[in-house]
């Protein structure tokens, strides 16, 4: 028998679903910048989704991270394609009210845009080395860190 527990890895796609959600809100209420309480909203939610995204990308692996931001650039590329031909046009292809498929386009085109810019920054942040100063003792022997190198007697 093996002593050792298997655990589930908690994979955080709520948090990414979240973070996606928060951008997509955002980027509506942000459609007009005449007004500065709809600006001020959106960034407000806006930074809950970098918060989420934040916390996504603590728990995923660096490869994860990597496949995940390259994906989501991908997705937005697509998507601005759309941009190209004309939000009306696309919208007029599609049965149901113009208006509500314009401003779901412009919503999945920021939240898109923000999600892929957030986790290619956590990922850039990963790569460079930028932690929080929570290594172990043993991970700062191994990287040659003086501060547990030397005793304290």
């Amino acid at each position: 028998m093996h002593d050792v527990i298997s655990t589930t890895l908690r994979s955080g796609r709520r948090l990414l679903a979240v973070s996606f959600a928060c951008f997509a809100v955002a980027g509506l209420a942000n459609a007009t910048v005449d007004a500065v309480v709809p600006t001020v909203a959106a960034t407000a939610v806006a930074v809950g989704g970098v918060y989420c995204v934040a916390r996504y990308a603590r728990r995923v692996s660096r490869r994860t991270l990597a496949q995940l931001s390259l994906a989501l650039w991908v997705a937005f590329l697509g998507v601005a394609g759309l941009h190209a031909i004309g939000l009306e046009t696309v919208a007029g292809t599609v049965p149901g009210p113009d208006s509500a498929l314009v401003g779901s386009l412009t919503a999945v085109t920021w939240a898109t845009l923000l999600l892929a810019a957030s986790t290619t920054t956590f990922l850039g942040f990963r790569e460079y080395g930028a932690t929080t100063g929570t290594e172990t003792p043993e991970e700062q022997v191994l990287e040659g860190n003086p501060r547990t190198t030397r005793r304290d007697n």
